[in-house]
């Protein structure tokens, strides 16, 4: 996941040889942050930026429990029509996100909710809404493999209508990640994800992703391409931001520092 904590460990000292073959310790409180910048913001196979670069980062926090809090921000160019959902004075995504990290032998899980505010006025078809989601998610690695599902815990009117079958609440989103080293610093990414939109199914769609990073030291370098089958599900055709198909296929890249 985007928003997802790097864990850092300590490296111990072997001043005196009776602690030489003892593990280091974990870190009880971890801090770290990372910046970076990527050619189009895709998120769940669709645009964020309109096909613009955007400049991302966030900061982190994970105890030794397992328990992590953090943020992350990132430039935005989002919808821009009135048929939809007229935006004005917003520029930014900002994602509020805590949870719980564990593990049982090679299995590892993640529970938390993340919260994404889209700060500036909305409306649809003259009736003031918001942009913002809540979603509770759960998450299981093995191996190279992690499973993740999303759920939204609150309701974005869309659509031009404001009755009450049209809420979204309880819309969901699950995917299958696979990411596999080639070597320490090389990692091969699959991933492939379904988007069900509640009341709306007609703007439900599938998205996949396949890309690598590259650990340079100085920063992680990635490229990655994404596609989706949303271009022929809503609005006049496509999923039409402004006039650009925001679900068509992409090749993006990134670099990211962490701290």
């Amino acid at each position: 996941m985007k928003k997802s904590l790097i864990a850092l460990a300590l490296v111990g000292a072997f001043a005196a040889p009776a602690f030489a073959e003892e593990a280091a310790a974990p870190a009880e409180h971890t801090f770290t942050a990372n910046i970076g910048a990527v050619t189009n913001y895709v998120f769940r196979g669709i645009t964020q930026s309109q096909h613009q670069p955007a400049i991302q980062g966030g900061v982190d926090y994970a105890h030794s429990s397992g328990i992590y809090v953090g943020a992350w921000a990132s430039s935005i160019e989002w919808v821009n029509r009135r048929d939809y959902v007229y935006q004005k004075d917003n520029n930014i995504e900002l994602d509020l996100y805590a949870g719980y990290k564990g593990a049982i032998g090679d299995f590892s899980y993640d529970v938390g909710a993340i919260r994404y505010f889209y700060p500036g006025d909305f409306n649809v078809a003259g009736t003031a809404v918001t942009a913002n989601t809540t979603e509770a998610y759960i998450a299981g690695s093995w191996k190279y493999f992690t499973l993740k599902y999303n759920r939204a815990l609150t309701s974005f009117i869309g659509w031009g209508n404001t009755t009450a079958d049209t809420k979204s609440k309880g819309s969901d989103y699950i995917d299958l990640t696979m990411t596999y080293p080639i070597d320490e610093t090389l990692n091969v990414i699959a991933h492939i994800g379904h988007q069900n939109v509640k009341n709306n199914s007609f703007a439900s769609y599938n998205d996949i992703k396949l890309g690598v990073t590259k650990d340079f030291g100085f920063a992680v370098v990635g490229l990655a391409y994404t596609a989706t089958d949303a271009d022929h599900k809503v609005l006049n055709g496509d999923y039409n931001f402004s006039g650009k198909n925001a679900g068509k296929q992409v090749l993006a890249a990134s670099i990211t520092k962490t701290f």
